[in-house]
């Protein structure tokens, strides 16, 4: 640690060859931060990504892995918000024990000397319960023991979790929300993020071999979204990470990660549909798929949910997050779009499945469709909403 100490001191960007060797070679618990209620959903994503023992706990997924691990978890997975590395834990029945602890820690194994970070902590039925002053202490023994820049805006954030006197360390290494694909400038009013939207299509039962309609596009997301699935693009590739700033991170490897993603891409041999009254929605919903690189094989038409065409070409999935109200008169007055809603998917849409994701079993009643037994709501901008699902439409 003395050696680590020095070189921290020393504005060194260099980190000591025998710790690299452990950070790179030694595993630890990688954590995916999942919408409440999906963390299943997102399981099941990773473990068919290849990262084998994802196992659901509570507020997302975790496995083992190493650092290039956390790099392609970050590029590939859909569904994941944040990609923490869970670098130590240790218990903690006082303040002035969370600083020796910290002190004790090979930041250098993880931190880069000069780059600024800054620390979050939490505290659940822990003896420990002022979240400011355990981020305080850490911060201290950051700057003390490895001289770490600390600053607000800082690349690399450290989170301390305190729960049940337990302190759990981790480096957000994914920096933006991953929602933040790096491609959605324009967005609709109340929009659903890309990773909730990828859960709810997995959730439906698509990955990615089928048309997706989305009769109420808004800006777009569960279209591009579906589309990008199909077509092999990786979540991740058009946005920096928070990785990039690490001592383990190897740019090399990193690039040839990113190489290998791009060659597996092809363009479906099947389209992606989307419609909206609002001219204006479907001018975002073009501008963000140009952006994404999925313009060439996406159609998007203003059009009233009544006037909704049934595409040519083979059945697939529609999914569709209709306006909910918040008030019980505004519910009522949605009752008319609900129904209309299920009178044009009845009609037109025989042979697809469809997905309506909703605050109200009443309303999604009103359309006339069966249902499938929902699974658990979902929280989604503070309200609590839910997929309702049916089988194939006669």
């Amino acid at each position: 640690m003395r050696q680590t100490r020095a070189r921290a001191r020393k504005g060194s960007r260099r980190v000591p060859a025998l710790a690299m060797e452990t950070a790179m070679t030694a595993p630890f618990e990688i954590f995916l931060i999942a919408p409440p209620g999906l963390e299943a959903v997102l399981c099941q994503e990773a473990l068919e990504q290849g990262f084998a023992g994802a196992r659901v706990v509570e507020g997302g997924v975790a496995f083992d892995g190493l650092w290039p691990d956390v790099w392609r978890a970050n590029l590939v997975l859909r569904g994941a918000g944040r990609v923490l590395a869970r670098i130590a834990d240790f218990r903690v029945m006082h303040l002035a024990q969370l600083d020796k602890r910290a002190r004790k820690l090979e930041w250098g194994d993880v931190l880069l000397p000069g780059i600024p970070v800054r620390v979050e902590a939490s505290c659940r039925r822990s003896r420990i319960y002022h979240a400011g002053a355990a981020a305080q202490r850490i911060e201290t023994a950051l700057r003390e023991e490895f001289g770490a820049v600390i600053a607000e805006d800082a690349p690399v954030s450290i989170r301390a979790r305190i729960e049940d006197d337990l302190c759990t360390i981790s480096v957000d290494t994914s920096g933006e929300m991953l929602h933040k694909r790096g491609h959605k400038e324009a967005v609709n009013r109340a929009p659903m993020r890309e990773t909730m939207a990828s859960l709810f299509l997995r959730q439906c039962g698509y990955r990615g071999t089928e048309p997706v309609l989305d009769p109420m596009c808004g800006s777009g997301t569960f279209v591009i979204e579906a589309a990008e699935m199909a077509a092999g693009l990786a979540p991740g590739r058009a946005r920096n990470f928070a990785f990039e700033h690490l001592a383990s991170f190897d740019e090399a490897e990193w690039a040839d990660m990113r190489r290998d993603a791009e060659a597996a891409t092809q363009e479906p041999d099947f389209r992606f549909f989307g419609s909206d009254r609002d001219g204006g929605a479907i001018a975002m919903s073009r501008a963000n798929a140009e952006r994404a690189g999925t313009a060439a094989f996406s159609e998007f038409r203003q059009a009233p949910i009544s006037k909704v065409e049934r595409p040519d070409g083979p059945p697939g999935l529609v999914i569709v997050n209709p306006p909910y109200g918040g008030r019980i008169g505004e519910k009522a007055k949605l009752k008319p779009l609900y129904e209309a809603l299920g009178a044009t998917l009845r009609e037109k849409f025989g042979g697809w499945r469809v997905g309506i994701i909703t605050t109200d079993a009443n309303l999604a009643r009103a359309t006339g469709l069966a249902f499938k037994a929902p699974p658990p709501p979902v929280l989604h901008g503070g309200l609590r909403v839910t997929l309702f699902a049916t089988e194939t439409l006669a």
